[in-house]
């Protein structure tokens, strides 16, 4: 697996940024961190054959909002006019062909958003994407080792990566070989939402998926503040729990959550069996990835700590599972505050 990694910013409900979402080993050393990824496809759509007649459909396609948490937007996808250049989340340009047709994603939540939505330009992804259960793609190694070979046999229109989740310097030799690259931000539920949807809309010219605005609406609205205090393990020997400016830490304080951690130096923090119990924390939240925790693996550890087995999926994962995630953590949550562990 590989190591949550975050850069910046305490999202408002209702702002639009963008948003975090897997995490790694702690012996992995390869992630990006906090190195600023020069990367972006824009879309350069060149010898548009009726510029006019593109224009118009444009127009008529461009009632496209920023889609910000609560609010309806267009599902149209617009297709960009000739020359026109779009800017990934970390503002760098690429051109791209007017039809893209053929993708390598390297995220695994991006994958499977791609996968259900328009599974047939999806051509690569990593040994980590395993959703959809049933996704029949070229496998390209993992996320901080992509094997850059492969790819680059792919064909791709464009390759798919997360500043957290890849490494800069992949991205950099894709770039020097050719390949465009379009890199997301995401740090927060809203991110998340944005930066999808400019994926589909401005980078893939496809529709936003009705998930997608699905999602949207489910996170619009703030959850009552239910006073407990919650820490989530993501490892043990050392332990290791989510901290400060993490999309998994920003979705935990919009459940109602108190995040114990976020105000913590380091995103993914070391911390001592005791420091759970001088933290007056009230219930631990152990996910399924990246350490597999289980019913015997992780809440002995708590005797007198109420505790929970999650889905990491639904805690990490930005796509698909942010339909139901707020249903299913809020009843594993509920289930956990009232009784005993579960």
């Amino acid at each position: 697996h590989r190591p949550l990694t975050v850069v910046n910013p305490e999202t408002p409900m209702g702002t639009t940024i963008f948003a975090a979402s897997h995490i790694v080993a702690p012996s992995s050393k390869s992630s990006v961190g906090n190195h600023q990824i020069c990367a972006s496809p824009c879309c350069h759509k060149a010898g548009c054959a009726s510029p006019k007649s593109h224009n118009e459909a444009r127009a008529q396609r461009t009632a496209q909002t920023d889609l910000r948490l609560g609010n309806e937007v267009d599902t149209t996808s617009p297709r960009l006019e000739e020359n026109e250049i779009v800017h990934d989340d970390l503002g760098a340009d690429v051109a791209l062909a007017r039809s893209v047709t053929r993708v390598v994603s390297l995220v695994p939540s991006i994958t499977e958003s791609i996968a259900v939505s328009c599974p047939e330009i999806l051509v690569g992804a990593t040994q980590w994407c395993t959703h959809p259960a049933d996704l029949e793609v070229a496998r390209v190694r993992g996320t901080k080792n992509p094997d850059l070979a492969a790819i680059m046999e792919l064909a791709p229109d464009v390759v798919v990566a997360n500043r957290e989740e890849n490494r800069e310097l992949d991205v950099q030799r894709l770039r020097e070989a050719g390949i465009n690259v379009w890199v997301t931000k995401i740090e927060t539920v809203p991110e998340a939402i944005a930066s999808l949807r400019r994926l589909f809309v401005d980078c893939l010219g496809q529709q936003v998926p009705q998930w997608l605005m699905d999602a949207n609406r489910v996170w619009s609205y703030p959850s009552r503040p239910l006073n407990v205090r919650v820490a989530v393990p993501i490892w043990r020997d050392p332990w290791m729990v989510i901290g400060r400016s993490t999309f998994a830490g920003d979705l935990l304080i919009r459940l109602g959550l108190t995040h114990t951690f976020s105000e913590h130096a380091d995103r993914y923090p070391k911390v001592a069996l005791e420091n759970f119990v001088e933290e007056r924390i009230d219930l631990v939240l152990l996910p399924d990835e990246p350490y597999v925790f289980a019913a015997d693996d992780g809440p002995e550890a708590f005797p007198h700590i109420r505790t929970a087995l999650i889905s990491g999926r639904e805690l990490t994962w930005y796509g698909p599972s942010l339909v139901d995630a707020r249903d299913h953590l809020t009843a594993a949550i509920g289930t956990a505050i009232a009784g005993a562990n579960t």
